[in-house]
Order: structure tokens, then C-alpha cells, then sequence
């Protein structure tokens, strides 16, 4: 049985190639890159040696396996635990947007599903949409629908995708939109199911859609009201 992880790197962005290359040498095939500013102290940047430098965020999918398999790499090729070395890590599915989804997340991985939720005492849930750029409102209209108070938009691109391509249908090697939805555990099936439906892979819009538990959270005491 396995766990699948969303697997977050964050580097330099003058060192996203070698990290993009290392990750389709070690066969994953979705990957989202986007962008970002470090904004640690001087003291800290000092302390750790690092330098306050543009930095570049990837998403990728992997099971627990794949992602051990990877860690060792990184530490050996990449050097990733040397000062300013970057910062790789993962956090557990709880739930997935279908069948098709499923299979898109883990192509050329040895996957075998367990049973939902890795995390079974968690309020919240973090909804994440990945749909093609200019379908924000069609995503959106379907998650107030079924009861989510609003979201964030974070532009990204799709790169290595040439395997899930082909056994889908569906690419990612174009301008992406991931739509970041924090919903209350019971409501989180009916956003899902309704961006299924109405934004899904059948539409326009090529939404995959997953969940990740969230363990606490601040400034949500409107949802709780």
C-alpha cells in the first residue's frame, strides 16, 4: 500500500533547471513550477548563509516510495542539506477528484491505494485545483456553490508531462492556475464533486482537483461562526 504526497521544493530560481532535470531522471511526470521571494531576516540569511535571492517553487506528486528514492538524490547529486541548498518536502493526500485524477498523479508509479484520509482528526481540508489558465471564475461559481468562501490563484506553469499526456489526454505543459480553496472537513466532497462536474476534465476549464489535511489553522473563526 502506499501514501501519495504533494511534494513541495523550494530554490534559488538560477537553480530550477538542475532540479527540474533531476526530477525527470528520477521519472516524475507532474510537475508545476511557479514563483517566489524569500523574505527571511538579514540575521537569519546570515546565519544560514544564504543570500535574499528570487526563488522558484515546484510541485510535484510522488508516493512515499518515490519520494525517498528522490530525497537520497537530492542529498547526493544536488547537495540540497548544504547551506542555501534549497528545501524539500511532502504533505499526504487525503482525497482525490476521481478515478481519472488518480490515474493522471500516478502514472509511471507503482501505486496502490489505501484507504482515504491520512489524517483522521483534522477540521479543515485544503481544496487545490489545478485548471488551465482563464477559468478561475468557472471553478470558483462551482465551489461557492457547494459552500467555499472564496480562494487564492497562484499562476504556474507545467513541465515533464509527456507520459501523463499521452496516457491521459490531458497537458500541463501549458499556463496553469492552482486555485487554493480551505473548506470544512464535510464540505470538502461537495467542492470537489461540484468542480468535478461543472469545471472537470470534460469541460473547458481541465480542472484535477485533490485535498490536503490541515492540522490547525487562524483567522477561520467567520467559518466556525
Amino acid at each position: 500500500m502506499s501514501k501519495l504526497n504533494l511534494m513541495t521544493t523550494i530554490v534559488d530560481r538560477n537553480q530550477v533547471r538542475k532540479y527540474l532535470h533531476l526530477y525527470e531522471e528520477e521519472g516524475q511526470q507532474i510537475m508545476l513550477v511557479t514563483l517566489g521571494d524569500g523574505t527571511a531576516s538579514g540575521d537569519v540569511l546570515d546565519y544560514l548563509g544564504l543570500e535574499a535571492t528570487e526563488k522558484a517553487v515546484i510541485f510535484s506528486v510522488l508516493t512515499d516510495e518515490n519520494f525517498y528514492k528522490t530525497k537520497k538524490s537530492l542529498q547526493k547529486k544536488l547537495q540540497i542539506d548544504a547551506p542555501g541548498g534549497g528545501i524539500a518536502f511532502i504533505v499526504p493526500f487525503s482525497s482525490i477528484g476521481g478515478k481519472k485524477a488518480l490515474q493522471f498523479f500516478t502514472v509511471g508509479q507503482d501505486f496502490q491505494k489505501e484507504e482515504e484520509s491520512a489524517l483522521k482528526d483534522t477540521t479543515y481540508e485544503l481544496v487545490i485545483v489545478i485548471a488551465n489558465q482563464g477559468y478561475i471564475e468557472m471553478v470558483m461559481d462551482a465551489a461557492r456553490g457547494a459552500g467555499a468562501y472564496g480562494g487564492t490563484v497562484i499562476h504556474a506553469k507545467g513541465t515533464g508531462m509527456e507520459q501523463a499526456e499521452k496516457f491521459m489526454g490531458v497537458s500541463l505543459a501549458a499556463e496553469k492556475e492552482m486555485i487554493f480553496i480551505v473548506a470544512k472537513k464535510e464540505q470538502k466532497n461537495d467542492i470537489m464533486k461540484a468542480v468535478m462536474e461543472q469545471a472537470g476534465l470534460d469541460t473547458k476549464a481541465k480542472s484535477i482537483v485533490f485535498s490536503l489535511p490541515v492540522t490547525d489553522t487562524a483567522g477561520l473563526r467567520l467559518l466556525e461562526d
